[in-house]
């Protein structure tokens, strides 16, 4: 089990921040948004999985805005891979993971799957040494928020 304080936990919160940035950056404008939903849309339907539902204003909206966030999450935690970030983040994808999983088991497209898994992935990988250790703890000097 990787310690809080060791480069390779320092490693998993800087790899996640780099999948979600790649992931992600398409969320961030309406018209790359627009693009990347048929793009997904046309990946869903070539492996079975189905499309996604037509974009709308407000689906775009959101899209947006939870593709802003996550830019912004991720250049933080490129920048400064902290351990307190890693406990945020698989928190963050542990509710990730029950929202995909929940539109995916009401009859969206199956292509959830796909992203469900990576944001199992690491968010296990994040909070497996948090939870070893109990959360509650006192957060030691190496890796407290203020350096």
């Amino acid at each position: 089990m990787l310690g809080l304080a060791s480069p390779g936990y320092r490693r998993i919160v800087r790899a996640s921040a780099w999948y979600d940035l790649v992931v992600t950056v398409g969320f961030v404008t309406p018209w790359t948004y627009l693009l990347l939903h048929d793009a997904l849309s046309a990946l869903g339907r070539m492996l079975g999985l189905g499309a996604l539902p037509a974009a709308d204003p407000m689906q775009t909206l959101y899209a947006n805005l939870m593709g802003s966030i996550v830019v912004v999450w991720s250049a933080l935690r490129i920048a400064r891979p902290l351990a307190v970030y890693g406990l945020l983040d698989g928190t963050a994808r542990a509710l990730f993971a029950l929202w995909q999983a929940y539109a995916a088991s009401h009859d969206t497209t199956r292509l959830l799957w796909l992203f469900f898994a990576v944001e199992a992935l690491f968010g296990i990988l994040q909070l497996a040494p948090w939870l070893s250790r109990g959360i509650g703890r006192t957060t030691p000097p190496a890796i407290q928020l203020e350096r």
